[in-house]
């Protein structure tokens, strides 16, 4: 280190020496050699000009104030295994790219966190690892265990392989090891087994195969053993008694058997023991469990266990029991259980007796299931009499296939609104009074939620999303969107507990409670209860402007959620983090490289300005010099002409067809960019309405400083509209990239955008005849991009502003800055499904499995332009004031409503006609991408419900448009396809191919 500052500083003395000798300089050209005598000798040429010279020794000297200040800040050994760990990663969407740049802890490397102080070896270390979420694959590398003082290692919810590296048992201040979600496989390695800090262990959602070492009984600090869905096999060690801080032991879903070890119940502090779905064939659940005094929730689901059930009573704050799916004999639990008990279910078992009279005064109960049993006597009316329900609350009893002859004589067969009784197979059902309890059910109605709101935000502009909880209507801001779910809830029913959850969530991020907002939430396999939450930012009265979150505050929440720094609550169980996209306009937040928490900001900056200091005395020197010489010899250039050519240099591209304008020539076509000349702006910047000098008419979209479209997406869209021709796709004319300014020139659309036209405010309203037809033209357009394009494209930012008509009301597709070109053949000439992005898009339009997996597919512009139908349809907004379009569509739609929700604006219409398109755009919408219909079935679909429109109807719309082509011409004949949902029936007939080479796919 000491000699290579030396010799940067000898190499700068010398060239300032060199710089002033006049036999260095001949006729402005710097020449030199230095040789061992330190002369200066002509004969080699550094530069052409004293400019670069001057570059060049800038460049060394500041160089060397680099290499003071950032040499050895991380420990090399820590260095070393970050690159390793790159190198055994496969990194697809780019997201580590920056980890060869400078040093790891102080040039901001994504995903590495560290100590923001010096250790006693003088270097800083790594002290979280957080790659959640990032779409990696390969194999995790030995290297993780050369990171020596790592708390938090974090590679959730990627495609990672392989076996997971017993070197990891090496890192002994590792706190969270977090790889579930992933496709490792192999056996957990006895070296995690001697972690003497580990606090959780995350490796569910794998394929882990082999015992569980006996070595995790040594894991004294461990509270929290989730390693659910894998494929762990052998007998539950006995000596897991033995640790004293466990709490949550989620086994569930793997391949476990044996015995239940008796011994399990020693655990002190133990809160969810759940062992589904596992094969403990003919084993008993042991008595000593109803010694787990502090035990919250027992799931034993589906383990082929036999035997009574032993005495529960003793487990006072028990909430939640499962013991179904079993062989168990006996009757029914006769002691009394715990009056916090939400959840009972003992179907699918060998039960016989009678139903226990204390049922009755289960004041939580949300389900009690006992059905496929052999239970018999008389039902109890008062286990619903003795209920009042409010409106949020449910009981579910479900009685079916067992022996039971009556309800007890006092009782009432009229139940309240909120109690739902099934008594299907049993001998009570011959009476025909209780006919209505006796048919089949259908799934629960409250397992999926939703909150409406009549706020009528919408009349306003508002370019982010509206707060539905907020202090004050219609507050417009940007929301963090989070992925968030409850691993093993104390309910069946979340809406009782929606308030508390909201206030313990709330107050665990330190937010505000009207800052936070559930969009929706489900249930699931587990069961688990998923949801996606919005945070927004705090509403500042005397600070309107302020809609967003600032870096800080993202990163801290941030932090509180992926370092589990959330308090436990008992009824909500644990929970985990899918995904925390960081959508615009926070995509540009950056990780900071260290700890904020507990450190000394000054012990750091002594390091780096002691040993920058003598440096930066000598540059000054050096740059004194150079200025004195460059001034001697040159004048200075006009600083108009230097940001002209820099600018020319950066989007130096000329594309056959497509017109270069000068900055000039577009400020005349406007009126000097007059705001009289104004007709729009969105988050790019300004669209004006221009006239060339040779009397087209055209629209010139011109991006403003800070603008969320940046150069890449630019040079993307005139990339792809140079080359790209179609009747429904908006014509690039040419563009501007001069003088610091980006515009794009396009033909001018007189009727604006979709949006507009569907907006409250406009004048126009669209007819049916319009708008189905306008459906038809953006389909046929986004057609052409999946299948005629050269290469394929998908458009990744389908929504209505993005959809502009002309005087004639025909569609056609624009802004193509965020485009990807879709996949191409491989080698053996397989064609990839996706293309792995991050995720870009408008939320209310995005693709929920592309936000999921950032696997981009021709179905995730499916999904944008089904929510585009229903915003013809409906006229609503994707997002306004809290209602999402396709759930509150799909609610309408499955209570027969459907036709509730048409926006009466659009005035008569054929009802079997928008029945057939509700019906396309709901499928256009669903969730899952291989339940979507391809681009080609949505065009043929909508040219049937043309054809189903009524003659006059057409003719009408026919009317509107002077285009000599027919306004709706069929890719193929309907009555000659055999098979109408395949792709290649579709014909591209009235498609013109691209004139440009195809572009290589980035």
């Amino acid at each position: 280190m000491q000699e290579t500052r030396q010799m940067a500083i000898s190499s700068i003395i010398y060239i300032i020496v060199m710089f002033n000798n006049p036999c260095c300089i001949h006729n402005g050209d710097l020449e030199m050699f230095y040789d061992s005598g330190g002369f200066c000798i002509p004969g080699m040429s550094i530069s052409r000009t004293p400019t670069y010279g001057a570059i060049l020794i800038m460049w060394l000297c500041w160089s060397s104030v680099l290499i003071e200040a950032q040499d050895s800040i991380t420990d090399p050994v820590e260095v070393s295994a970050l690159q390793n760990i790159r190198r055994s990663l496969i990194d697809i969407n780019r997201n580590l790219s920056n980890w060869n740049r400078g040093d790891p802890c102080t040039s901001n490397w994504t995903g590495v966190l560290c100590f923001n102080i010096t250790m006693d070896d003088g270097y800083l270390h790594v002290r979280k690892l957080q790659l959640l979420n990032m779409n990696l694959s390969g194999t995790l590398s030995p290297s993780l265990g050369s990171l020596s003082h790592l708390k938090i290692l974090d590679f959730m919810w990627n495609n990672i392989s392989g076996s997971i590296p017993k070197e990891i048992g090496k890192i002994k201040s590792l706190e969270l090891l977090l790889l579930n979600g992933n496709q490792l496989i192999g056996p957990l390695p006895e070296e995690l087994g001697y972690l003497p800090n580990l606090d959780r262990i995350q490796i569910d959602q794998n394929h882990i195969s082999g015992p569980i070492p006996v070595s995790f009984a040594n894991l004294n600090k461990t509270m929290h053993f989730h390693m659910n869905n894998n494929s762990i096999s052998g007998q539950i060690p006995p000596e897991l008694s033995r640790l004293p801080n466990l709490i949550h032991f989620l086994l569930d879903n793997n391949n476990l058997s044996g015995y239940l070890p008796p011994q399990l119940s020693e655990l002190p502090n133990l809160l969810i023991l759940q062992l589904d779905n596992n094969n403990f064939d003919g084993a008993t659940i042991p008595d000593s469990y109803g010694n787990m005094t502090k035990l919250l929730k027992l799931s034993l689901r589906n383990c082929s266990l036999k035997g009574p059930i032993p005495d529960l009573s003793r487990i006072s704050n028990l909430g939640y029991l499962d013991l179904s799916i079993n062989q168990l004999n006996g009757s029914l639990p006769p002691e009394r259980l715990s009056g916090n008990i939400t959840t009972i279910d003992l179907s699918n078992n060998d039960l016989a007796g009678s139903i226990p009279e204390y049922f009755s005064g289960l004041l939580h109960l949300q389900r009690l299931s006992v059905a496929n049993n052999s239970l018999n006597g008389s039902l109890p009316s008062t286990l619903w009499q003795s209920r009042n329900l409010n409106a949020s609350e449910r009981l579910i009893l479900d009685f079916e296939n067992n022996r039971l002859e009556s309800i007890s004589a006092n009782g009432s067969i009229i139940l309240p609104q909120n109690v739902s009784l099934r008594l299907q197979g049993n001998p009570v059902c011959s009476n025909s009074n209780l006919v209505q309890f006796c048919g089949s059910h259908n799934e629960d109605l409250y397992k999926q939620g939703w909150t409406n709101t009549t706020d009528n935000c919408h009349i306003q502009s508002c370019p982010y999303v509206y707060s539905p909880t907020s202090p004050v209507n219609c507050f417009c801001a940007a929301p963090l969107y989070v992925g968030y779910r409850l691993k093993s809830p104390g309910f069946s029913n979340f809406q009782p507990y929606r308030d508390a959850f909201e206030k313990h969530l709330a107050s665990g991020l330190n937010l505000e409670l009207y800052q936070l907002y559930i969009e929706n939430f489900q249930w699931e396999v587990g069961p688990r209860l998923r949801m996606q939450l919005q945070l927004f930012p705090i509403y500042d009265a005397s600070n309107k402007s302020s809609h967003v979150f600032n870096t800080s505050e993202v990163l801290r929440i941030m932090s509180k959620l992926t370092g589990w720094d959330i308090p436990d609550n008992d009824i909500f169980g644990p929970y985990e983090l899918l995904y925390f996209p960081l959508l615009d306009p926070y995509d540009n937040v950056i990780l900071p490289s260290s700890s904020s928490a507990g450190t000394s900001k000054g012990a750091l900056a002594g390091v780096i300005l002691g040993a920058i200091a003598s440096t930066a005395a000598l540059c000054v020197i050096v740059s004194l010099l150079l200025m004195r010489v460059f001034l001697r010899n040159y004048h200075l250039r006009d600083y108009r002409e230097i940001s002209k050519r820099r600018q020319a240099s950066k989007a130096s591209m000329k594309i056959d067809g497509m017109k270069d304008f000068t900055y000039t020539e577009l400020a005349l076509a406007t009126n000097k960019f007059s705001s009289s000349t104004q007709v729009g702006q969105g988050g790019y910047g300004k669209v004006y309405k221009g006239i060339l000098a040779d009397g087209i008419v055209v629209a010139i979209k011109c991006a403003q400083e800070h603008s969320l479209q940046g150069e890449k997406e630019f040079l993307t869209e005139i990339e792809f509209l140079s080359r790209l021709h179609h009747r429904n796709l908006v014509s690039l004319v040419g563009y501007c990239d001069e003088e610091g300014e980006q515009m794009l020139v396009y033909e001018f659309m007189s009727n604006g955008t979709l949006r507009d036209k569907l907006s409250a405010k406009s004048k126009e309203p669209l007819s049916f005849r319009l708008r189905l037809r306008i459906a038809l033209g953006s389909a046929k357009g986004i057609f052409y991009l999946h299948k005629e394009a050269n290469p394929p494209i998908f458009h990744r930012d389908i929504k209505a502003s993005n959809i502009l008509l002309d005087s004639n009301y025909n569609a056609k597709v624009a802004d193509f800055g965020l485009s990807r070109l879709a996949p191409v053949p491989d080698i053996e000439g397989a064609v990839p499904a996706h293309v792995s992005t991050v995720v870009k898009g408008t939320p209310g339009y995005l693709d929920p499995e592309y936000f999921l997996t950032h696997k981009l597919t021709d179905k995730s512009d499916v999904y944008s332009l089904g929510v585009v139908f229903l915003e013809l349809l409906t006229g609503m907004q994707p997002i306004s004031h809290g209602k999402n379009i396709v759930r509150e569509v799909n609610i309408s739609y499955q209570s027969g409503m459907i036709f509730s929700v048409i926006d009466g604006r659009m005035g008569s219409y054929p009802s079997d006609c928008a029945d057939k398109f509700f019906n396309l755009a709901m499928k256009c919408c669903q969730d899952e991408t291989d339940s979507r219909p391809s681009m080609a079935d949505v065009v043929r679909e909508l040219e049937t419900i043309w054809e189903m429109m009524p003659e006059s109807d057409k003719k009408t719309t026919d009317e509107v448009t002077t285009d000599p082509e027919k306004i709706v011409r069929s890719l193929s004949s309907v009555s000659m396809v055999k098979h109408p949902y395949v792709s290649s029936d579709v014909s591209g007939s009235d498609l013109e191919s691209g004139t440009i080479p195809s572009i290589h796919p980035r």
